[in-house]
């Protein structure tokens, strides 16, 4: 059968599969260092690049490589790179791609260690980096510069789940010849596919919904062959490499993506509706919601709103605090993804190390809290966090 037809749940099952000579149906995990050659020609053929074939786990790993031709079978990418984290892609991307002296135009509403990333680390290696609104496409196109080589938005960001309109953006870019890069993390590709919007890459923390039971760290970044090159070279010679292990487990999260995410999404927006209810909620963010301020947008380029809710309480922090620390099934954990429900203050956790100041320019109050929805009943959900309805 022509896998070119296939659909995306298959394609989540079977694509990029290799089987050995023992025939085995699920694929194997590869736990090898380095490879044996057949002779010292073949070596030699193989580090020139003359020959395919694996030389070094580092950057060449059998089970990886089933990894990142599912994953780009599923994104509609032609080629992935799969790295050691999230933050590993983004580093790999911008390494890629980037030189001392060039620009990039990038989302304020982002993850709080991309925002130490761009800030506080590639600055100190000659990059030049502004913050924008992800909504305001006019200040995107106003921070412009000669040497700006890429766009970099998360959409829905973390946390307040704000949508940024991907085909209007990439526009900009291609007018001035940059790059757009979405980190497609909230989403996945069961949800959104932001190369079909315009993107020229895609960004993942395989650590969240692409594993889906929070087990290890991964990361990836998608695109056409010519721009993941650069970035696959990088990785060949800096090392950050996702393990063969890491990647038979990521291989094994995909096999159910679309299935979790409708179930994620389906609870989630059960749960915001329910918050926006209760008594002692002032504000709920979920793109699924008719309230929230991108809601058309989000039902153009989404499936559906995804697992992650964020919302103000009345008060400050403490009453955050009280929350929080009041449930007793939902995981007090900042990570995301995850089957099980996970409770987080980003003030004090995801973002703790952007200063107040830049919190506030991008809607971060004290008395907000995000929960990752797991796949837990929603009745059992809504009990936890009963002590919003006083």
């Amino acid at each position: 059968m022509n896998n070119d037809l296939w659909k995306f749940n298959t394609h989540s099952i079977r694509t990029g599969s290799l089987q050995s000579e023992f025939g085995e149906n699920s694929e194997a995990i590869f736990l090898t260092s380095s490879y044996v050659f057949d002779s010292s020609a073949q070596a030699a053929a193989r580090f020139a690049g003359s020959e395919p074939g694996n030389i070094y786990s580092r950057f060449t790993n059998p089970t990886v490589t089933m990894f990142q031709d599912r994953l780009a079978a599923l994104e509609g990418s032609e080629a992935c790179v799969a790295t050691a984290s999230g933050m590993s892609a983004i580093l790999t991307t911008i390494m890629g791609l980037c030189s001392s002296g060039d620009h990039i135009v990038a989302s304020r509403s982002i993850f709080g260690t991309t925002l130490q990333l761009f800030s506080n680390i590639l600055t100190r290696w000659g990059l030049e980096v502004t913050f924008v609104s992800i909504t305001n496409l006019n200040e995107w196109e106003d921070a412009t510069q000669k040497n700006t080589k890429l766009f970099f938005v998360e959409t829905p960001s973390n946390p307040l789940t704000e949508v940024t309109d991907i085909t209007a953006l990439s526009k900009i870019a291609h007018q001035k010849d940059i790059k757009l890069v979405v980190d497609n993390c909230f989403c996945s590709p069961a949800l959104q596919k932001p190369l079909s919007l315009g993107a020229d890459i895609i960004i993942h923390s395989a650590t969240k919904y692409l594993d889906g039971q929070g087990r290890c760290l991964g990361g990836a970044v998608l695109a056409d062959k010519k721009t993941i090159e650069p970035m696959y070279q990088f990785l060949r010679t800096a090392g950050p490499a996702m393990s063969a292990f890491n990647a038979w487990v990521f291989l094994k999260g995909l096999e159910t993506l679309s299935i979790r995410m409708e179930a994620h999404s389906r609870n989630a927006h059960h749960l915001a509706l329910w918050l926006e209810s209760q008594p002692q909620v002032e504000r709920v963010y979920y793109p699924g919601l008719a309230s929230h301020p991108q809601h058309k947008l989000a039902l153009a380029q989404q499936k559906s709103g995804g697992g992650i809710v964020s919302f103000e309480v009345k008060g400050d922090q403490k009453e955050a605090w009280d929350l929080i620390d009041s449930t007793r099934l939902i995981s007090i954990t900042a990570n995301l993804g995850d089957v099980k429900s996970t409770i987080t203050h980003p003030a004090t956790t995801t973002h703790s190390r952007v200063s107040p100041e830049d919190r506030q320019k991008t809607g971060i109050k004290n008395n907000l809290v995000r929960i990752a929805v797991g796949l837990e009943d929603i009745e059992d959900l809504k009990a936890d966090l009963s002590s919003l309805s006083d």
